[in-house]
């Protein structure tokens, strides 16, 4: 029994040292109260309707959801998605303490019979683990939760730069079968940059069904760092709705890398009307481009908006190469993602407390 008790308490130790390492998100070396948007894969637990999953997540609008689905704009929220279905989740990332996590958001609502293993891994499909529901919320005991209390589920997320430039870090659902080389060819970034950023040694580490931190390229944009959107990251083939709906932004690495704006066409609630995204001292529209010369052209950049103010200006680009400095996130910058438990590194501990009780 002497030799029981300090490998108990090691073990417990060397757990409690795991939880606190996995009490948030991936990486995020931003200061403080940095904020972007991210992106989440979310496999349903059961069918359901977009509107339903939206109202889970806390999404601000349905559109938001479409969007980053690349489903249209008209596609109701009454359409039925299927159980295993995975769906990309948008939602607004806020570094602190080294760590990237779900700025306050998606807040869950306990119901009868739930339990914080419950909501973590079936409601959330395993998108974060109970503890740390359990740590963010304050709560002493996982075992006494209240019907109708609030719980904020932190998602993992970061803001980080990649290799100098910035990147929108994606969720991704691992895949049965997947190898870290093949989920950088597919999102067109580097097997080290991976390992990095999700604090792996090889790819052996790699685990069905975790989430991974994954950098995704975003089209350049002129968006003022006093803007409400600001940083606005939009990954290529995507779209997003910006300036409370009245902007719709799209990134086509085809296009340069340069984010193309123009007014959404979208009717705000109460008849409210959008402001003005002309072009100051033109008459260029949002999104409007026109050829100067060679391989040169104009357009009404989007800036970003502030209040009632949606802000412009003419931009000059080139239609013949990208960019000076194009968004290549192709780096290895340091990271350590959060992945939950590595289940080999508690089989570990159990065999050396197995070992001591042997002995």
């Amino acid at each position: 029994m002497r030799t029981f008790f300090p490998a108990l308490i090691l073990l417990c130790s060397v757990f409690s040292v795991q939880l606190t390492a996995q009490t948030l998100g991936f990486r995020c070396t931003n200061p403080s109260t940095t904020t972007c948007n991210s992106l989440i894969d979310y496999r349903l637990p059961n069918t359901t309707t977009l509107a339903a999953v939206d109202d889970l997540f806390d999404i601000k609008n349905l559109r938001s959801l479409l969007a980053a689905n690349n489903l249209p704009i008209d596609t109701p929220g009454t359409k039925t998605v299927n159980a295993s279905e995975i769906l990309k989740i948008p939602f607004p990332c806020l570094c602190r303490n080294g760590t990237g996590i779900s700025n306050h958001r998606p807040v869950y609502t306990v119901v009868p019979d739930d339990g914080l293993y419950h909501i973590a891994a079936e409601v959330f499909s395993g998108l974060v683990i109970y503890q740390q529901i359990q740590n963010v919320n304050g709560i002493p005991d996982e075992n006494k939760i209240s019907i109708g209390q609030e719980l904020w589920i932190p998602l993992p997320c970061s803001c980080d730069d990649v290799d100098g430039q910035a990147a929108l870090h994606f969720g991704h659902l691992v895949a049965a079968g997947s190898t870290v080389a093949g989920i950088a060819e597919e999102f067109d970034t580097t097997e080290s940059t991976l390992l990095e950023l999700n604090g792996m040694s090889n790819s052996s580490q790699l685990m069905a069904d975790s989430i991974l931190d994954v950098p995704l390229k975003v089209c350049t944009t002129i968006v003022r760092n006093d803007s409400m959107d600001y940083p606005l990251l939009v990954p290529n083939g995507t779209q997003t709705f910006t300036a409370n709906g009245c902007v719709r932004c799209q990134c086509d690495a085809a296009n340069n890398w340069i984010l193309n704006c123009e007014s959404s066409g979208i009717i705000r609630p109460n008849g409210q009307t959008c402001p003005s995204t002309q072009c100051p001292g033109t008459a260029f529209d949002l999104g409007n481009t026109t050829a100067d010369s060679g391989c040169n052209r104009s357009r009404c950049a989007y800036g970003g908006y502030r209040n009632n103010t949606i802000y412009t200006d003419l931009t000059q680009e080139s239609t013949c190469s990208p960019p000076g400095g194009s968004n290549n996130s192709n780096g290895s910058p340091s990271g350590n993602g959060s992945n939950g438990f590595r289940w080999s590194f508690i089989l570990g501990v159990s065999l050396i407390v197995l070992h001591h009780l042997r002995w």
